[in-house]
């Protein structure tokens, strides 16, 4: 078992869903924990039990309380407590994001440049160095909440959000960075853009990223982009 998990929290959340609480604080080997008993719950789940939600620190779990009842299901989550692991085997998808910064893209760019004390070379430099962890999706469909993002870049949201974001934006907002997955409002500080679709309804599978899959954004050229 983990170390820094030695029990776990069971909440109600109605008469048909339950929040498993494995810990308080963002923290990657927490989430993984998080994402890794989301898959274990819905392993052979017994007939009436729903979808697992993992985010930063819990997992909602559903359940029809008609076939269900919550000694049942808490009972069930118990089991699968005990049988995890962190080396609870689940594939790490690695998505390579290509994003074309700045100009018409990236209007706010030069600002995050400029708060941070960084040359906007800098600032992509430093975004596009790592690989981000999926923590949870939210916010709109498809959205992906990204952890590990480099201290140097981290920047207040705008005073007042954007009415319509345009969606594949790429965008800041204080210690994260995220991908906005459909045109929306927002006040996350947008330094690109990606042409990738992260969310199309008509598709077979209509997310293009996961809970629990790693981003890693790669300059380009808008004339690569096709935008």
């Amino acid at each position: 078992m983990n170390p820094i998990i030695n029990t776990h929290q069971i909440h109600p959340v109605g008469d048909s869903a339950v929040l498993i609480q494995l810990g308080d604080q963002i923290d990657l080997e927490i989430n993984s924990l998080v994402h890794a008993l989301a898959q274990v719950l819905m392993k052979n789940a017994p007939q009436g039990m729903g979808e697992a939600v993992p985010a930063y620190t819990t997992v909602l779990l559903h359940y029809d309380p008609l076939c269900l009842s919550y000694s049942m299901v808490k009972s069930w989550i118990d089991d699968c407590y005990l049988r995890l692991t962190k080396n609870t085997n689940r594939k790490e998808n690695l998505i390579k994001i290509p994003t074309v910064y700045g100009e018409r893209f990236g209007p706010d760019l030069e600002d995050v440049a400029r708060l941070n004390n960084l040359t906007v070379s800098e600032v992509i430099r430093l975004h596009s160095a790592v690989e981000y962890p999926v923590y949870m999706m939210g916010f709109t469909p498809g959205f992906p909440y990204l952890g590990g993002m480099d201290t140097r870049l981290s920047t207040p949201r705008l005073e007042t959000p954007r009415k319509a974001v345009r969606a594949g934006s790429v965008g800041i907002a204080g210690s994260q960075t995220g991908i906005y997955s459909i045109t929306s409002p927002g006040g996350w500080r947008i330094i690109g853009c990606t042409p990738l679709v992260l969310f199309d309804p008509q598709r077979e599978t209509p997310f293009l990223i996961n809970p629990g899959d790693r981003l890693r954004f790669i300059p380009i050229s808008a004339q690569e982009a096709g935008l």
